[in-house]
């Protein structure tokens, strides 16, 4: 007898509040509506069994229903203000579909529309990783910061002097080099940063444990061009000339 497929539910946030871009996800990027991309991207994966959006704004849920992606409940309105976590979030879409349906994925991923370079290729990946690690919690899209922390300072607005951020939390990095942030960085412990790109999770971590991650997570890394998070218009610029010139190229930017 075949192993049963597992039921990996693709989830898109949306909601129509946001401050720096009016209803930032369905924004126009290259041609098209911001989340199309994601959209996109998330279509073309042969592991997502189901496709989802959570969204408090009307015009949204019919962009994504018009493009083949359920909206099985709108996110009530507490759940889509500006400091509003994904946790809660994650928890009410969980919490309904288990309620109306019945329904309990195996796996839940996290799909922000405000990262348009994301690769079905890498969706897969993230899926597949998840999969065959039982030991972990979730994955995580990583990428290498722009900055490491070991050259970050904290103000102490007591004494107006800068401090070091990180001397408490790795003191034996400097015990062997008392000023790291003076150190060239190639010296340096090598640091990883959490990108919005994909991330993958077990549903009980969110349900049981009420965390987005847990404390086993497996790092996923990808092209680091593909690092752009829309947060204003001048990442949308950025989006759209990467977009371009893949399209010169003949590709999408799923592909």
């Amino acid at each position: 007898m075949a192993d049963k497929r597992p039921e990996v539910l693709g989830v898109i946030l949306a909601r129509g509040g946001s401050k720096s871009i009016p209803k930032k996800s369905i924004t126009p990027c290259a041609g098209s509506p911001l989340m199309h991309y994601t959209i996109q991207a998330a279509k073309r994966a042969p592991s997502i069994t189901r496709l989802i959006i959570s969204t408090d704004d009307e015009e949204m849920a019919e962009f994504a229903r018009s493009n083949g992606v359920e909206v099985p409940f709108m996110r009530p309105k507490e759940l889509a203000e500006d400091l509003t976590p994904d946790l809660p979030v994650f928890e009410h879409v969980l919490a309904e579909l288990k309620a109306r349906e019945g329904y309990v994925p195996d796996v839940v991923v996290h799909l922000r529309p405000t990262t348009p370079l994301k690769k079905t290729s890498d969706i897969e990946a993230g899926i597949a990783l998840l999969l065959s690690r039982p030991d972990a919690q979730s994955v995580r899209s990583i990428c290498e910061p722009l900055h490491t922390p070991f050259k970050m300072y904290q103000h102490n607005e007591e004494s107006g002097m800068l401090e070091p951020l990180l001397p408490k939390v790795f003191p034996e990095v400097f015990e062997q080099y008392p000023e790291a942030y003076n150190m060239p960085r190639q010296l340096l412990p090598k640091v990883w940063r959490h990108s919005g790109y994909i991330d993958v999770i077990r549903p009980d971590v969110i349900s049981e444990l009420h965390s987005m991650s847990g404390t086993r997570i497996v790092p996923l890394r990808f092209e680091k061009w593909r690092d752009i998070d829309i947060d204003s218009p001048i990442e949308v610029a950025m989006a759209e000339k990467v977009i371009q010139r893949l399209r010169a190229e003949g590709r999408e930017p799923w592909d």
